[in-house]
């Protein structure tokens, strides 16, 4: 018998080293006013903080907090980090006490321009010295007129948009976002928006700054926000494919949208990261990428299914690797069916 026993390196997880995780909610931890399965549960078992980042600007970081504390999540709005926030972080250089700001949305911009010593309007003709605008289901075609009303007296005047998520998941599917509202003022208007929102780098920066966060890492279900935010800020991205985005958008992701980790939810975080194995066919030059069971073919420009994987997300990421690693763009690519349709 031997005097020493040699433990087992320990298999490595998407959060190994991180010491803050920062959630993005809609699609990643709730849907409308229902959990998503496994979220909770696997919150509860990390071991780093879990700080909560919301594009949607239709509620305060209050009533946030208060809605994740119903599922059994130990969280405060302290916790929260909201895009009403980093608006008011681009507003701040261009008001004074006091100045009056019209406000397009609800409580959650509200509250965070009040609680900044400014007055709320809601009318062009009460002269603002600044427009914001967020989302909220009470939103309508009078109060988009009235920002355009603003903002073509004033072509100078500060413009700060929440966010542009084009949609927002919910319990009864997929819905328009604060991006479709803010488009229709700016083809009234005929001039941009300044956002403040993932994929902007700033809710990363009020977070990183209110938490000491030195190694943080962003859980998102949108390629185009949170993993393009995360990329921006320079931190690690994981994909969750409980929301918006699927295995197609995926393996068609630009360069700068690819994240680093992909998991099928949030119980992934904690389970041992399933190697990619990458194997040369040299008598035909194939190659073959890996994962699990899953396998799947490169053959010039032809990516092809050759075995599903037990679960979805290793054939999806073994499609993904086929074509990230391809010398040529996705469209130059003839990806089959079946995985376009994972």
């Amino acid at each position: 018998m031997g005097l020493f026993h040699r433990t087992a390196p320990k298999e490595p997880t998407p959060i190994d080293g991180v010491d803050c995780i920062y959630f993005d909610l809609d699609g990643v931890v709730y849907k409308g006013p229902d959990a998503v399965p496994h979220a909770v549960e696997s919150i509860r078992a990390l071991g780093a903080r879990s700080i909560y980042l919301t594009n949607n600007a239709s509620r305060t970081d209050a009533e946030v907090a208060e809605h994740l504390s119903s599922f059994g999540l130990d969280v405060g709005p302290q916790d929260v980090v909201t895009s009403p926030q980093a608006a008011m972080r681009l507003l701040a250089p261009h008001l004074a006490p006091g100045d009056p700001v019209l406000v397009v949305g609800g409580a959650g911009i509200v509250v965070e321009v009040e609680a900044r010593g400014w007055s709320v309007v809601r009318t062009a003709g009460e002269r603002p010295r600044a427009v914001v605008q967020g989302f909220h289901p009470s939103v309508g075609w009078k109060e988009l007129a009235e920002a355009s009303f603003a903002l073509q007296r004033d072509p100078q005047l500060p413009w700060i948009a929440t966010n542009g998520d084009w949609t927002i998941p919910v319990a009864g599917g997929i819905a328009p976002g604060n991006g479709t509202l803010v488009s229709a003022v700016h083809t009234a208007v005929g001039r941009l928006a300044e956002f403040a929102g993932k994929p902007e780098r700033h809710m990363y920066d009020v977070a990183t700054e209110r938490f000491g966060a030195t190694t943080p890492a962003m859980v998102g279900d949108r390629l185009d926000t949170d993993i393009l935010g995360a990329r921006r800020a320079g931190i690690r991205s994981i994909m969750v494919l409980t929301g918006v985005d699927r295995g197609a958008h995926l393996i068609g992701a630009d360069p700068s949208m690819r994240p680093d980790h992909i998991v099928e939810d949030l119980r992934g975080l904690t389970q041992p990261i399933a190697p990619l194995r990458e194997t040369l066919e040299r008598s035909t030059g194939d190659t073959y990428f890996e994962v699990g069971r899953a396998a799947v073919r490169r053959s010039g420009i032809d990516i092809t299914l050759v075995r599903a994987g037990e679960r979805p997300v290793d054939t999806i990421r073994a499609a993904c690797a086929a074509v990230w690693s391809a010398d040529r763009p996705v469209l130059g690519l003839r990806v089959a069916d079946e995985l376009l349709a994972l």
